[in-house]
């Protein structure tokens, strides 16, 4: 059988990606192929990259630094207006991002890297979905990962793009049409909880993006043939706070989110296979 991982979006709630990660090396399984969108992008390409129990570590060790220093979303608030004045686009910098990628992979290429690894971004252009196979993995995870009006659109070959959950959030349909037929998705929670109608303006836009978010996961799901077998993996919960406007910059319960994960999906490992 050939195996994919199938990473989904999700910002500071990809950590949990990082605990199912852990339960399935310790399960003795590994990727022949990995997918991701956004952070499942990141999670994903560095698995690509060392497809092996370490790798875990390397990610915990990641994603403890972005909760000590905040990396990415650490701009005090001054800065943040400021930029959003001249842009006109994003509160953050993208730097950061790119900076604490390029010293976890460098200038690896797609064509470099253990195992064949594909992520999805969303091309202004082209207003469709772009599947990154080739160049290099920065540029393209980057790109996967700019979420619009955090980040600045990233720009690959000329090409501007934004974060690939716009488009894809859960790319199960992406492994089944590369032949895998056996997936383990790790997503980040946002499917596991019902949705509740939006009460305040701002709470609109989010629920209009998680229905459609939600619609295409569920009907890859259901188009996936009897010959696939797909394993949704679970985050062993979360909370409405998970869904908040400010959501994004809340890293401190990033250990509790992976302990939790890997406890769920390691009993849920070892109960359907």
């Amino acid at each position: 059988m050939s195996t994919a991982f199938v990473l989904g979006g999700g910002g500071v709630l990809g950590a949990a990606e990082v605990g199912m990660l852990r339960a399935l090396f310790e399960a003795g399984i590994k990727p022949d192929l990995v997918v991701g969108t956004s952070i499942g992008a990141l999670n994903g390409a560095l698995v690509a990259a060392r497809p092996e129990p370490a790798v875990v570590d390397r990610l915990t060790a990641l994603w403890e630094s972005a909760a000590a220093g905040r990396d990415v979303y650490g701009d005090r608030a001054v800065r943040q207006v400021s930029r959003a004045v001249r842009t006109g686009t994003h509160l953050y910098s993208s730097e950061p991002l790119r900076k604490r990628l390029a010293e976890e992979l460098g200038d690896l290429t797609f064509e470099e890297l253990a195992v064949p690894f594909q992520c999805c971004a969303a091309s202004i252009e082209k207003a469709a979905e772009h599947w990154f196979t080739t160049g290099r993995v920065v540029d393209a995870v980057v790109a996967s990962a700019a979420v619009p009006g955090l980040l600045e659109p990233a720009v690959v070959d000329g090409q501007h793009y934004l974060d690939g959950g716009i488009v894809n959030s859960i790319p199960v349909g992406r492994a089944v049409a590369e032949g895998a037929d056996l997936l383990f998705v790790l997503q980040v929670g946002r499917i596991e909880r019902p949705l509740q109608p939006p009460k305040w303006p701002w709470q609109v836009a989010r629920v209009s993006f998680e229905i459609a978010r939600r619609h295409r996961f569920h009907r890859e799901m259901s188009e996936i043939p009897d010959s696939v077998v797909a394993h949704v993996l679970p985050t062993g919960g979360g909370s409405a706070k998970d869904d908040s406007l400010l959501a994004y910059r809340s890293f401190s319960a990033i250990e509790g989110r992976v302990d939790k994960a890997y406890r769920a999906s390691q009993k849920y490992l070892a109960e359907h296979l």
